[in-house]
């Protein structure tokens, strides 16, 4: 008895456990506030998404104001919105080394250009708002308790976690994207407890605005067979081949726009420009804004065999002129199209291959196969889970080292042959083999 009593009473002991719980309570009271305010704002977000898609589509005559919405958003990000023309890369960037500060004017500029990318049409959507927003409220919360450098940025990787889980009502994917979006190779577990907290803070506190998020059904899940697995095991490689084609498009249009296009106003109207010549080159507005009625359409009926190609190419235009919004809604478009099309030729259920090619795009995209699992596991109730498994592990070892987040690093190379050294970038990567090139 005296034994227990001094192991439990133990100064040293008693010490270690004041702390742990001092320690807990401090992540999930920054976590809640965290997520709460970033579920509402993009519950704002999404409300005010809704009704700028519902307006373009009123007056088709606003697709014209695309190219001035460019020269806007262009001018906002000269003048006024510094190093956080960056988004996403700017996060990961100040996540991994401190580098790039992280302004509280990034959520509300972010949000505004969104606004106005929607509004005219622009192929985007929604989540790097969201994920940008959720740093930026991070980045107030740690100025407000004057938080130190380390937890400061397992702060900011819960905002991630927030804008992710309240953007697609998916808490349980939200949670470890934040966490394994930084780096390819390696989940950084430390932020486990904020992200938890955030991400399904974020999402309750979403719905509690009244946000509904779309559903897509999958009405058969086919046999689990020998044959079913090995065709599984080729569209995955496929997909992934989707993936890199937007992720290396989306960068070389950028690459180019800020080689020949210096001017962010001048580049940004040209991509509107562009834009307007495609819409009426292909004769279809279908591929401006989200896309959402065509995804759904992926799983109730058939879509334009190409569709998945036009969207590729509308968003990686829109997104390398400097046009703002996310591309998870876009890459769900391009994986559910091509899913159905490929449905009726390999011989499965239209509605389950599109589901297959939205989380596999996604996955070899983001580089994240544990938050795209977990995605296909919320948003379609665990149907065909071991389909869903395979294809995010293949594509996410076909997709190479390539992805929609440049400054993602690189701890663990998906292959050891590969002998890349530790903490390379996508982007350096990339730069490596044009020089040697």
């Amino acid at each position: 008895m005296r034994t227990l009593r001094n192991k439990f009473f133990n100064p040293t002991v008693k010490h270690r456990h004041m702390t742990f719980v001092a320690t807990l309570t401090k992540w999930v009271l920054w976590g809640s506030i965290v997520g709460a305010i970033v579920g509402s704002t993009s519950a704002l977000l999404i409300n005010f998404n809704d009704f700028l898609t519902e307006s373009r589509e009123a007056n088709p005559i606003l697709l014209f104001f695309l190219p001035i919405g460019g020269i806007v958003i262009g001018y906002i990000y000269m003048y006024y919105g510094k190093g956080s023309r960056k988004g996403n890369d700017l996060v990961l960037e100040h996540i991994h080394h401190g580098q790039g500060e992280i302004l509280l004017r990034m959520g509300p500029i972010v949000f505004l250009c969104t606004f106005i990318t929607h509004l005219f049409g622009g192929s985007t959507g929604r989540e790097g708002a969201a994920i940008q927003m959720g740093a930026s409220i991070s980045e107030a919360v740690n100025r407000l308790f004057k938080i130190d450098k380390i937890d400061r940025r397992i702060l900011i990787i819960s905002g991630v976690s927030g804008g992710f889980g309240s953007a697609f009502g998916t808490p349980i994917a939200g949670t470890i994207f934040g966490m394994e979006a930084i780096v390819i190779g390696k989940t950084k577990y430390e932020a486990l407890i904020p992200c938890f907290v955030a991400s399904f803070m974020g999402h309750y506190a979403a719905t509690a605005w009244g946000i509904h998020h779309d559903h897509f059904i999958i009405k058969t899940v086919p046999d689990i067979n020998t044959m079913n697995l090995i065709k599984i095991m080729g569209l995955s490689i496929v997909f992934s081949f989707i993936s890199v084609l937007y992720s290396q498009l989306r960068h070389e249009i950028k690459t180019i726009s800020d080689t020949y296009l210096k001017n962010l106003m001048t580049r940004a109207f040209v991509g509107g420009v562009v834009i307007i010549a495609l819409t009426y080159l292909i004769g279809s507005r279908d591929y401006l804004g989200r896309g959402l009625p065509m995804v759904k359409r992926a799983f109730e009926g058939q879509v334009p065999t190409f569709a998945f190609l036009a969207k590729i190419i509308f968003t990686a235009i829109t997104m390398g002129t400097g046009f703002r919004g996310g591309e998870v809604i876009p890459l769900f478009f391009m994986g559910a199209t091509l899913g159905n099309t490929l449905a009726p030729v390999v011989g499965f259920p239209p509605s389950f291959l599109a589901a297959i090619g939205m989380v596999a795009v996604f996955c070899g995209a983001a580089n994240t196969p544990i938050s795209a699992f977990l995605l296909s596991m919320e948003m379609f109730e665990g149907k065909g889970i071991t389909y869903f498994f395979m294809a995010c592990l293949i594509s996410f070892i076909f997709s190479g080292h390539h992805g929609i987040y440049a400054a993602q690093k690189i701890y663990e190379p998906k292959s050891r042959m590969l002998n890349l050294p530790a903490g390379k970038t996508i982007t350096s990567i990339e730069e490596n083999k044009k020089v040697q090139e």
